[in-house]
């Protein structure tokens, strides 16, 4: 399941990237919980846990129906 939310993050990559951020995986539990970390602008923007729900846990929840919730490492 790794390799399919490596791919699905290179598709989220371009508008972070557009607004000075990035997010790179972390983990991929067996039990469907994804781990990431924001950068860059993403990092320490106040709203980066609505692009984390609203923005990337959406588009990988619709990709890839296994993954249950993405969270924040640090």
């Amino acid at each position: 399941m790794r390799e399919k939310v490596e791919e699905a993050l290179k598709k989220i990559r371009p508008s972070l990237q557009a607004d000075g951020g990035d997010v790179e995986l972390v983990d991929v539990t067996d039990d469907g919980i994804v781990k990431v970390k924001l950068t860059g602008a993403c990092g320490d923007c106040p709203m980066s846990q609505m692009t984390l729900k609203m923005g990337i846990e959406r588009s990988l929840k619709m990709d890839i129906p296994e993954v249950k919730e993405v969270v924040q490492e640090n």
